[in-house]
């Protein structure tokens, strides 16, 4: 924060403000005004800051007498009785332009306003400070300004010739006085500055004018004592109007120049006449292909003097020369030089007919030619400029030439029977031997859908061939093309090829094809000449739903497990062409079975090619146990050997059809299944059922989980030997069963235990304690390691035969393991932490608060006692 000014030196910068004067200003030196003419004398007051708007007193003295009251701002019955009559006509009146500045305005000034003024601002100041008034001399001339025209009005003009126009201006004023002149031209509203003489003796162009002025073309002279000449070399259209001269007086005083009087007389009204200009060329015309073209251009015009005309023609495709892009074939310029091309000639018979001569005309020289004629006229320093232009009306041109005749003929090679078939169509030109060398041909190719009657058929084109030989494609056959499957081809000079390597519904429809002639130009460009249409030729087939029928049997009984089983699929297919056939043997679980109802499960596939392959079988030991062969083209045979229990199901056989495309590739036809076989063991074997057993079914963070997972049997007894199972335990971490199971641990029957990977750090493990009890523990057990547990067992059965039987897998019920935390163990280190915190920071506090009271207070409580002992002493006096 600043410091404030001391007291002494604030009242000595108020003392200097309020003691600084004010100045009243009027023009320096004498005002000269002639009589007629407006007087405006400016008055202001200088430093002057209020508020409020300054009032002006203005007083008048004529040469020798004393001052008259003339104009108040601020009192009505201030002026004298003389010049209140001209007040209220407004010839006198003042025009405040800001609150400290004033003008006095007098119309119509008269030999009675000479004299001094006097402009005053009234004061209420306690003491004068500085300038309240200032007086400026006014001296009135009398009307000594001539300004005559010398000038024939209207003046009539062309393009491009020179003018002259003249004023007169003189001043016979008593005081040295000096003319300033002006050109002015007035065309309809606007008004323009030509040429300006200032009283200084300088020349000034307008805006416009400031070219034409440099270049000499247009001059101001003085001609005698009181003449000024305006010339004018060569006349435009803008300067056409109204030309007026307009003459001031200036005076000096003291160095400054004023202007005291402005007159201004119309010298003339200059109309610009159009010069007449016409050009003409003959109509239509014909000529050979070969022969020369020859058209006359001929022009009318009423100028006869020293004008050059500059001829261009023109050739363009469309009658409409306003047309963008005319192509400009000569043109002869204004100094008589040829600019054109080698076949194209121009020349002039005379000074009215100029001619343009093509050699060797061709086909692309047919369409419209236009003769454009501009008329130059001298100007100024060698200058030329356009007086005059026109444009002919189109002559139209037709080349004739012997069209080549010729006939196109379209036939199908090779029509497709089916989908994917090959379409190949040949399109013939025929009579081609009467072609000239310079003649091209190329085939467009089109496609037009099959429509009813009654509607609108439209043709959709597949591709193009240009006369540079270059081939576009069109939308429809652009992705095919760039794919292989459209071919387009030249096969001979006289035949063009079009292949469909693989024909689908969609491409059914009539085709057509166009053959094209192209004569090469002069420029070695190419231009089409001549199309022919072909009839068109329908590709169709009738299209059926393809057929195909799958049959399974079992050629032999099946009785038992451990025997073989064997099923053969025949197969039978209408409306596919070439058909080739892979099958996929497919085993679904009976519906009784509840470990996995209703599960479908691909075993093994032969393709198209032959190729046999192993889908989702997973018996290790029995790679080799399944089979599958072809036996005819129609016929499979399908064998398991040495079969199970587990593999008992549905069997089926899903077969696939396939039709060849392009060679070595293959197109899916249809795809049937064959009816079931199935494979049911009547046997009265051992049941097994398995269930979960806990000690610790709810634990502490950290304590060991049992869990026994126990098989019994049921039905006929067997031989601990002769049972061996694979234990596999599984946890779903959720109070219910609505999250899918993890694995956590499984022992196989050979006594080979695979854990899952886990997150977290407890461990788990796997042992077998007896026959038909398996104990899985978790040591460390973690909050995570909640859920519900269950196992799942497969049995193996050795047969009679000495051969192991996979039974079907079973699944114990789940058991709920809960994970408690040891809430004593889990604040104990949290509360001694809070406790011994809390310790330090209490006597932390009470150190502050001693401190604060021996140090801080101290110094208060002797002061408190020293004024209770001023109290005292005071009521003992």
């Amino acid at each position: 924060m600043g410091r404030l000014a001391p007291r002494p030196l604030l009242l000595a910068l108020l003392s200097l403000a309020l003691c600084r004067g004010r100045v009243v200003r009027v023009p320096t030196g004498s005002l000269v005004r002639v009589v007629g003419t407006e007087l405006v004398i400016p008055c202001n007051v200088s430093d002057y800051d209020g508020p409020s708007e300054q009032n002006f007193d203005w007083s008048f003295s004529s040469l020798g007498s004393s001052f008259v009251e003339l104009a108040s701002t601020w009192e009505v019955g201030f002026p004298a009785q003389l010049y209140r009559e001209r007040l209220q006509r407004g010839e006198i009146l003042l025009r405040r332009t800001a609150n400290d500045a004033v003008e006095l305005h007098i119309k119509n000034v008269q030999p009675s306003d000479q004299g001094h003024y006097k402009c005053s601002t009234p004061s209420t100041d306690a003491t004068v400070q500085g300038n309240y008034e200032d007086t400026v001399q006014v001296k009135v001339l009398a009307d000594a300004l001539h300004v005559a025209a010398s000038q024939p009005s209207p003046l009539g003009l062309r393009l491009g010739e020179p003018f002259e126009l003249r004023c007169t201006a003189a001043a016979t004023s008593p005081l040295h006085t000096h003319l300033a002149l002006l050109w002015e031209l007035q065309h309809s509203s606007t008004r323009q500055n030509v040429l300006a003489l200032t009283h200084e003796g300088r020349l000034h162009p307008g805006p416009s004018y400031e070219q034409r002025y440099h270049s000499g073309d247009v001059r101001l002279d003085t001609v005698g004592n009181d003449g000024y000449r305006l010339s004018v070399s060569r006349a435009l259209a803008t300067d056409q109007g109204t030309y007026k001269c307009v003459v001031s007086e200036w005076i000096e005083e003291q160095g400054n120049w004023q202007e005291i009087q402005e007159k201004a007389v119309d010298v003339a009204t200059v109309v610009i006449q159009p010069t007449v200009l016409r050009a003409t060329v003959g109509r239509n015309v014909s000529v050979a292909e070969g022969k020369e073209l020859d058209l006359s251009c001929n022009i009318t015009t009423d100028r006869a003097d020293d004008v050059r005309p500059e001829v261009t023609w023109y050739f363009s495709r469309t009658p409409d020369s306003t047309v963008p892009g005319p192509h400009v074939l000569a043109r002869l310029d204004r100094d008589s030089l040829v600019h054109s091309s080698p076949h194209v000639a121009l020349s002039h018979v005379d000074a009215h007919s100029y001619h343009l001569l093509v050699r060797d005309v061709s086909k692309e020289n047919s369409g419209y030619y236009f003769c454009h004629v501009a008329l130059w006229a001298p100007g100024h320093n060698r200058s030329w400029h356009k007086v005059a232009e026109d444009m002919s009306a189109p002559a139209g041109v037709d080349v004739t030439w012997l069209e080549p005749d010729y006939q196109v003929y379209l036939n199908a090679s090779k029509v497709p029977e089916f989908s994917d078939d090959l379409t190949e169509l040949d399109c013939r030109v025929v009579d081609m031997k009467s072609m000239e060398a310079s003649v091209r041909v190329t085939v467009s190719w089109y496609y037009r859908m099959n429509r009813r009657s009654d509607d609108v058929v439209t043709s959709e084109l597949l591709a193009v061939m240009d006369g540079d030989w270059t081939l576009k494609y069109g939308e429809r056959s652009k992705q095919r093309a760039q794919d292989g499957d459209f071919i387009f081809s030249k096969e001979r000079v006289d035949t063009f090829s079009f292949r469909i390597q693989r024909t689908t519904e969609e491409d059914r429809g009539n085709y057509y094809c166009v053959v094209s002639t192209w004569t090469k130009q002069r420029n070695n460009s190419w231009v089409k000449s001549k199309d022919v249409f072909s009839k068109p030729v329908h590709i169709f087939w009738a299209s059926e739903d393809s057929v195909l029928v799958v049959k399974a049997r079992q050629p032999k009984p099946f009785f038992a497990a451990g025997n073989t089983f064997e099923m053969t699929c025949k197969v039978s297919s209408k409306n596919i062409k070439s058909p080739r056939y892979s099958v996929l043997i497919m085993a679904e679980k009976p519906v009784g079975d509840l470990s996995s109802p209703n599960e479908t499960k691909y075993i093994i596939s032969l393709d198209q090619d032959s190729v046999v392959r192993l889908e989702n079988w997973t018996d290790a030991s029995r790679v080799d146990g399944v089979v599958l062969e072809k036996v005819q083209e129609d016929e499979f045979r399908y064998r398991m050997y040495q079969t199970q229990v587990s593999d008992a199901g549905l069997y089926r056989c899903m077969v696939t059809a396939w039709s060849p495309v392009r060679g070595s590739l293959w197109r899916e036809a249809a795809t049937s299944l064959s009816n079931p076989i199935e494979i049911d063991f009547q046997t009265s074997g051992p049941i097994f059922n398995a269930s979960v057993y806990s000690d610790t079914p709810s634990v502490i963070r950290g304590d060991l989980i049992k869990l026994f997972c126990i098989i019994s049997v049921e039905g006929t007894a067997l031989d601990p030997d002769d049972m061996a199972f694979d234990v596999s335990w599984f946890v779903v971490h959720s109070f219910g069963l609505d999250k899918a199971p993890i694995l956590l641990s499984s022992l196989d029957r050979k006594g080979i235990v695979n854990t899952a990977h886990r997150d977290w750090k407890s461990n788990l493990s796997l042992e077998r304690v007896s026959v038909p009890e398996f104990l899985l523990q978790v040591h460390g057990s973690e909050d995570q390691d909640f859920g519900n547990y269950y196992c799942s067992v497969t049995p193996w059965v050795k047969s009679p035969t000495g051969s192991w039987q996979k039974e079907a897998e079973i699944y114990s019920k789940p058991i709920f393991i809960t994970v408690k935390m040891d809430v004593l163990n889990a604040f104990k280190y949290p509360l001694l932490i809070g406790v011994g915190l809390s310790t330090v920071v209490g006597l932390l506090s009470c150190l502050i608060g001693y401190c604060s009271s021996h140090w801080c207070c101290k110094k208060e409580v002797q002061e408190t006692r020293r004024e209770r002992r001023r109290l005292m002493s005071m009521e003992m006096d």
